[in-house]
């Protein structure tokens, strides 16, 4: 399922995408991520958070309905981030 099922908009994850092309930026990125289990990434709480941190580290304003869109995907995309199979199909949604 597309992120655009979920109603996050193209252009936001554009603009997230060219961001991410900054090395300082993914770094960061990196650091927050690095970290997360496939628990964690089922967890409202924790992925509203890790959305938070994202969102300041790439200067992006979120409103409440994006924040809320961007967890439903998080949640039901059941992403086990040591699965390579995971992530090449987010690779994949992403490019």
């Amino acid at each position: 399922m597309s992120y655009q099922n979920y109603g996050i908009k193209p252009q936001l994850v554009e603009r997230v995408k060219l961001k991410m092309k900054n090395p300082v930026v993914k770094d960061r990125i990196r650091q927050l991520l690095g970290n997360v289990t496939k628990y964690d990434l089922q967890d409202r709480v924790k992925v509203r958070k890790l959305v938070k941190s994202a969102a300041v580290i790439l200067h992006e304003k979120l409103t409440d309905t994006q924040e809320d869109q961007i967890i439903n995907f998080v949640l039901g995309q059941k992403i086990d981030p040591n699965n390579t199979f995971h992530l090449l199909k987010l690779w994949g949604m992403f490019r």
